[in-house]
Order: structure tokens, then sequence, then C-alpha cells
């Protein structure tokens, strides 16, 4: 597998750059071909740039609580736009209020999230799973 592409941004109106600059830094490090959007990313400009760059998948960052808000219907986006196999990863503070990360990552696989990261993932576990997630949803030859 040559150079994965991934799109990759903090969502709505949240302004959070640090974190989406050390998602850039380690997953271009790591040989993907990273699509940066930034911030305040609306869900279709996550979906058009997965379509323009044809891109396996697409790590969403929330870290002002509302990821709830901002992440609902991406799957059905996706689906409606032709990417019904893109993998769709989210993490950060996704709620607000204190909730057990496991009720949190229940809802938002329940949104259509292949997985779903607190705040403090360890970016080794995730590109482990991106990787294996890639692999299996890539034709077979």
């Amino acid at each position: 597998m040559n150079h994965p592409v991934i799109v990759l941004g903090v969502i709505g109106a949240d302004c959070h750059a640090v974190g989406n600059r050390i998602l850039d830094m380690y997953f271009s490090s790591r040989s993907y071909h990273v699509v940066n959007l930034g911030v305040m990313v609306s869900q279709d400009e996550f979906i058009d740039a997965a379509i323009e760059t044809g891109a396996q998948a697409i790590l969403v960052s929330s870290l002002y609580g509302h990821g709830e808000i901002d992440c609902a219907g991406l799957r059905d986006r996706c689906i409606e736009r032709g990417l019904d196999d893109i993998i769709l990863y989210v993490g950060g503070n996704l709620v607000i209020g204190k909730q057990r990360f496991e009720e949190v990552a229940a809802k938002f696989r329940t949104m259509g999230f292949d997985r779903v990261f607190g705040p403090d993932a360890d970016l080794a576990v995730v590109d482990r799973l991106l990787r294996q997630d890639i692999k299996r949803r890539q034709p077979c030859s």
C-alpha cells in the first residue's frame, strides 16, 4: 500500500488548530498523503476533499465538545455522495460534560464512524488500526 490518502480537519465552528497540526505532522511522517483542511471545516468540505483526492479515510477532530452535533449525518452524506466505503474516524473532546467514553464511542459508532478516539489517543495505535482498516477495504486483486 503506497501512501494512503487521508483527509483530516477540525469540524464545525471549532478553531482548535494545535491538535490538527500534530495529526498532520504525525501521519505525514508515517507515509500518508495528508490532505489537511484545517479548522472550522464543514461536512461537505470533508466530503469534497475526499472525492477530489480519492481518499481512503476521513479523520475528523472536534475539541470544543460539539462533535455530536457537528458529526450527525456525516456517514449518510458520504453515502449520498458516493463514498459508501470511506473510512470515518473521529476523535477529541467530542461531547460536553462528563460522559463515559464507552457511551460516547457507542453514540459515534451508531452515527456511522468506524473508530472513535478520546483526546488522549495513542497515535501509533490509531496508525495501526487505520492501516488495518484501509487494507481490509481494498478490493481483492
